[in-house]
């Protein structure tokens, strides 16, 4: 395609080649050769130097051992020896310690300790009495035993140190303490195997790195319009969407260098060094232009400034500056193309995210229906499919699904089907595969007693129930009672389609299904238990998500309420008042009351239905596909609620009546 074709920069672009790419020329590439070979050089005279030194100071503990010759003598013996005459000459030797000399039976020596000046002075005067001359012999060679023992060692530690750092590539010491150095990484062109052919289900974002690609492979085609690529581009999006993968496409892509690096690498505990680093690797971009940088996780350097900052928070704002700085200080036309990727670009401060800067806004979310199926063919090439395997089918049960997410379930498939002893990997595999990341893996081990069954199956029963006779609801796919993470049961509910929006009513009859378990415990045993509590969680998250983040209450009207905002001094506070606050509570907990009152009604309508869906799940364990249709098929609509309170909810229950 003409898309794909490569290009390398036309003969004008040559200049912007640094000399320094020719290896036998003095500039940056010859520098490293350089390097590369001093440390070759350094290497061998470290290995060469370790057993010399280490011989040496072998060799300097044996001669500094004293060595005379005779027999030792104690003290007291020597002193007695000494009152009867016995003794014919002494030498004291300064170093080794010792006295040594001749008596009555041949050679003798006598030991005496360090610093003991007592002894010297008795033994000494002992030899002054008995009339014996004495001389004392200097040693000053063995004077330095003591200073050597003590460098040696050192010596030999550093050198194995600098062995270390040689070893692993570090250059020495002077590279393992070279904080400021960054620490990006460069694919080499043809290094990566990636490809835009490989990524799926963003369609609009490969477009725009496309264009990227082609400027910095064929700029005279842009210029010859007068337009100039973009200094930077900002992929932003939920994680596991592919922002990443699409960094590693172009690099695949493009016919010029690519470094990445991420945005944790740039912080540093010591002042000073992050702004080091991003000075160090602009400098490098510039040296290699034209080139793509790739930083990642760009929220860990780029956050919002405030007006106070405290320890560490002063040296990430000063690594942010020298980002600004750096960023800004681009010409036009220089080759340099800065690709970033964040999932918080809600917190990226206001100056990185002008024009001139991050001059496009790339915007990644998850992939509907069309792009899941393109992801799952991508992840299932080389993995062996039945033929009636339905990838369509699929991409329509994985609603939300990321493509990590996918590449996740195509795995899982994978796996369960190796371990089933199967050749191939069937539409069972992939459906449980979902199941497996959505709840967990099946825990058939787990033994329930008679009461516990009997409850999960009318919690799991009243879930189906309501999501079934609810308009707004999602539709029921499968029902089981056999536990699968920390669950005891599950119901799978499969929406109808991707929605960009969802309207009050149907949020209202979400909320109202995830509370048909409790309500139908409620109903059957009197009673309700701790397994609705992720239900509970869900329902008063979404509730107050309609009060605080949507606007769907009547007493706040559209008014949505911000967690923390900015204070003067610059410092985040609440967003809201503490009457605001009050009536987000209420408002909240009138949602789920009355959601609650509609799935008791939507039961209550359904009775009969609700035991003998509840009976069958009991028998069976698990319900899906035309039997759970068959089941669900005589449900009928609940009967009108009326409003709660004091009008909490006016609007609210007047939208979701059935």
């Amino acid at each position: 395609m003409a898309q794909n074709t490569r290009r390398r920069p036309p003969k004008q672009d040559a200049p912007k080649r640094k000399k320094g790419d020719d290896p036998g020329s003095g500039g940056p590439a010859g520098d490293a050769d350089r390097k590369a070979q001093m440390r070759k050089r350094g290497l061998l005279l470290c290995i060469i130097a370790l057993p010399v030194l280490i011989a040496f100071y072998v060799t300097l503990l044996w001669w500094s051992n004293p060595r005379t010759a005779g027999r030792e003598l104690r003290i007291d013996q020597y002193v007695t020896l000494l009152r009867q005459g016995r003794v014919q000459s002494a030498t004291i030797l300064e170093s080794d310690q010792r006295i040594v000399g001749r008596y009555d039976r041949g050679q003798y020596w006598v030991a005496v300790a360090a610093g003991r000046e007592t002894i010297f002075s008795r033994l000494t005067s002992a030899l002054e009495d008995a009339g014996v001359a004495y001389k004392v012999q200097q040693q000053p060679l063995k004077n330095l035993v003591v200073p050597a023992s003590m460098i040696l060692p050192a010596l030999i530690v550093v050198d194995g140190l600098l062995i270390l750092f040689l070893t692993l590539g570090r250059g020495g010491m002077g590279d393992a303490f070279a904080f400021g150095k960054s620490r990006a990484k460069r694919v080499a062109t043809g290094e990566s195997k990636i490809t835009f052919a490989d990524v799926a289900g963003v369609d609009e974002a490969i477009e725009e790195l496309a264009e990227v690609r082609d400027y910095l492979g064929s700029p005279e085609k842009f210029l010859a319009m007068g337009a100039s690529v973009p200094k930077g581009i900002l992929l932003t999006g939920p994680p596991g969407c592919g922002k990443t993968l699409l960094a590693r496409a172009l690099a695949g892509e493009a016919n010029v260098p690519f470094f990445s690096m991420s945005g944790s690498d740039f912080v540093e505990i010591f002042v000073g060094v992050g702004a080091a680093r991003i000075r160090d690797f602009f400098a490098v971009a510039k040296e290699a232009a034209p080139c793509i940088c790739f930083i990642d996780e760009l929220d860990a350097v780029g956050r919002g400034r405030t007006a106070m900052a405290v320890g560490g928070q002063d040296e990430r704002e000063a690594t942010l500056n020298q980002l600004l700085v750096e960023m800004d200080g681009f010409e036009s036309g220089s080759g340099v193309v800065v690709l970033a990727a964040t999932n918080r670009p809600d917190i990226l401060d206001s100056a990185l995210m002008r024009p001139g800067r991050f001059d496009r806004r790339v915007g990644i979310d998850r992939p509907d229906v069309r792009g899941r199926e393109a992801i799952l063919k991508i992840h299932s090439r080389g993995k062996p499919l039945v033929p009636e395997v339905d990838l369509a089918a699929v991409a329509k049960r994985t609603v939300g699904f990321t493509g990590a997410d996918l590449a996740n379930v195509v795995n899982e498939a994978a796996l369960l089907a190796a371990r089933r002893g199967s050749t191939q990997i069937e539409n069972r595999n992939l459906f449980e595969a979902i199941e497996r990341v959505v709840a967990g893996p099946e825990r058939r081990s787990r033994i329930l007693s008679p009461q516990d069954r009997h409850r999960i199956a009318y919690h799991e029963a009243g879930h189906a129930i309501t999501s079934t006779s609810l308009p707004g609801a999602d539709k029921v796919g499968k029902l089981s009672i056999v536990a699968r993470g920390h669950a005891g049961g599950f119901t799978w509910l499969v929406p109808e389609g991707d929605q960009a929006t969802v309207t009050q009513s149907q949020l209202m009859d979400r909320i109202a299904a995830m509370l048909g378990g409790r309500a139908a415990e409620e109903l059957v045993t009197g009673e309700v238990s701790s397994g609705a509590t992720a239900d509970l969680e869900h329902a008063g998250s979404l509730a107050r998500r309609m009060v605080g983040d949507f606007g769907m209450s009547e007493k706040l009207g559209a008014y949505i309420i911000k967690p923390f905002t900015p204070g003067y001094q610059g410092e985040w506070g609440p967003g809201y008042s503490e009457r605001i606050a009050s009536l987000v509570d209420s408002e909240t907990q009138a949602i789920l009351t009355w959601a609650d009152v509609r799935a008791k009604s939507a039961l209550t309508a359904n009775r009969e239905l609700l035991d003998k869906v509840a009976q069958t799940l009991m028998e069976v364990e698990s319900l899906e596909g035309d039997a759970l249709d068959e089941l669900l098929v005589g449900v009928k609509p609940p009967a009108d609620v009326p409003l709660l309170g004091n009008g909490h909810v006016a609007a609210t229950g007047a939208s979701t009546t059935a």
